[in-house]
């Protein structure tokens, strides 16, 4: 089986809308951040994304705006357990600072599930859940037969964790990263961490190791007089460079080492993808495809052309105005192999206009089961039927010559099967992930729109099958149907 399968992609909403969120709230300092044992069911379906072992993903919801305990937008998450039978608004589980178990307390605008990460960190496989907490730092989940349980708390480090195995030694590592402020020229250094697995439920690592490579130690690689004496470069490894908004894991080099593609601020209003390599002794750097400024911009990771490495697919910014596929290779990214497209690839049935939105969204995993990665793209800026910015998505198959566009799918809120109605304003397709919640071996998508009910939001569920996407079954739900606090709790922000 190709690498497109190996790990779950997840999206979330891009750097300038959600940055508004949090100034809104008064934020300065902001987070934005193998198979298991006990399955029964299908070979797509692996750890990190089962909670509870049955061979079935797991589907993790943010809803950081949503008041708990009167503390507005303290946030939560919510997780609604796969089966045979897709999602149930039934077997769930809300998650925020008031759970019982769950260390902290609900603090007004720490906008709790804003970002998280799946990854089986005490190797007993079952998946556990990081969520994202702010300065409060972040909260372990752990995976069992019942579910997740308990709760163990990580000080300090609330943005944007990471899980994957960055040193190729079989075992799930945790990279952490911690909130700094977003704004002014210069971003700040931010502090960082890399816990080498397993991790005890305890929240002891098996060892921590610098963020960087001591060869990286002075930020980007680089050796200037500047930076000789550490004027305006990392001055040790365990800090890097900037905020950090998301991130996305897989292997670009082929190494057998998981790397992170990061969306981080760059300075002077700008944003903009790092490549971490992954490494025995941290993590060395490179730039990566997406620059932006004050732009929505979406990023994913996942083999598209089946050749064994992944490749990073960026969406449209204010620069290229194209999505751009940079396709890994055995000495990483280059310029030279990456090809870009718009609505005018085939299979686009939507004229694409300024505020589109293209890629907005992107999560990248196979569908269809044929062993090259599929490309989500959430356009939540799309116009039709005389409706503004009611959105769409658009499914693009990946195939052994990469991106085409034949067998292009695009979905709305009027496409036949699809629950609900299209209204102005939707910006359905606002953020996407792709995870085989039924154990059938094909990737489903679950894509939301934040704006659903005033800014309640929902979620709207589609299977994938052997010739790509379904409404055969769609499911559409929202947090009043999980019993989960619902006024303009931007339910579905972040999807997993």
């Amino acid at each position: 089986m190709s690498r497109a399968g190996r790990r779950i992609r997840t999206a979330r909403l891009g750097s300038s809308l959600a940055t508004a969120v949090l100034l809104a709230g008064g934020l300065s300092a902001w987070a934005l951040t193998g198979a298991s044992a006990h399955a029964a069911a299908g070979p797509s379906v692996e750890a990190q994304d089962d909670f509870n072992g049955d061979g079935y993903a797991d589907l993790v919801i943010g809803a950081p705006n949503a008041t708990v305990s009167d503390q507005a937008k303290a946030g939560y998450a919510a997780v609604t357990y796969g089966s045979a039978d897709g999602l149930s608004t039934a077997n769930k589980k809300i998650v925020s600072r008031s759970t019982s178990g769950i260390p902290g307390a609900a603090t007004a605008n720490q906008r709790f599930g804003s970002t998280f990460t799946k990854g089986d960190l005490d190797g007993d496989g079952y998946g556990d859940l990081v969520i994202g907490g702010g300065a409060a730092g972040s909260v372990v989940l752990w995976g069992s037969a019942s579910g997740l349980t308990g709760g163990t708390a990580i000080a300090g480090y609330g943005a944007a964790p990471q899980a994957g195995d960055f040193d190729g030694d079989g075992k799930t590592d945790l990279a952490l990263f911690s909130t700094q402020n977003v704004g002014g020229d210069d971003p700040a250094g931010a502090p960082a961490t890399l816990w080498k697995g397993p991790i005890a439920r305890t929240g002891t690592p098996a060892a921590v190791l610098n963020i960087l490579d001591k060869s990286e130690w002075w930020g980007y690689g680089e050796d200037d007089a500047s930076c000789a004496t550490g004027s305006g470069c990392e001055e040790d490894g365990d800090s890097i460079t900037g905020p950090v908004v998301n991130g996305h894991v897989g292997d670009i080099n082929g190494d057998g080492k998981d790397d992170i593609v990061q969306w981080i601020y760059t300075g002077d209003g700008t944003w903009g993808n790092r490549l971490l390599y992954g490494g025995t002794s941290g993590f060395t750097t490179e730039r990566a495809p997406g620059d932006a400024t004050g732009e929505d911009v979406g990023t994913g990771v996942g083999d598209v052309n089946g050749d064994g490495f992944d490749d990073v697919v960026v969406g449209v910014d204010g620069w290229s105005n194209k999505v751009r596929v940079a396709y890994g290779s055995a000495s990483g990214l280059s310029d030279a192999n990456t090809k870009s497209f718009d609505q005018d690839l085939p299979g686009f049935a939507g004229v694409e206009e300024e505020g589109d939105g293209l890629g907005t969204a992107v999560s990248v995993d196979d569908v269809n089961g044929d062993g090259y990665a599929d490309i989500a793209l959430g356009i939540p800026g799309e116009d039709f039927s005389d409706l503004t910015d009611a959105g769409s998505f658009a499914l693009v198959p990946g195939s052994a010559s990469g991106v085409t566009g034949t067998g292009t799918q695009v979905f709305h809120q009027n496409t036949a099967g699809v629950p609900g109605a299209a209204e102005s304003g939707d910006r359905f397709g606002v953020t996407t992930a792709l995870l085989d919640v039924n154990g059938d071996g094909h990737r489903d998508i679950a894509v939301a729109s934040t704006a659903e009910n005033s800014t309640n939001g929902a979620v709207w569920t589609l299977r994938g099958t052997s010739t790509g996407l379904t409404t055969t079954s769609a499911l559409a739900f929202g947090p009043d149907d999980l019993g989960a606090p619902a006024t303009d709790a931007f339910f579905g922000y972040s999807l997993g």
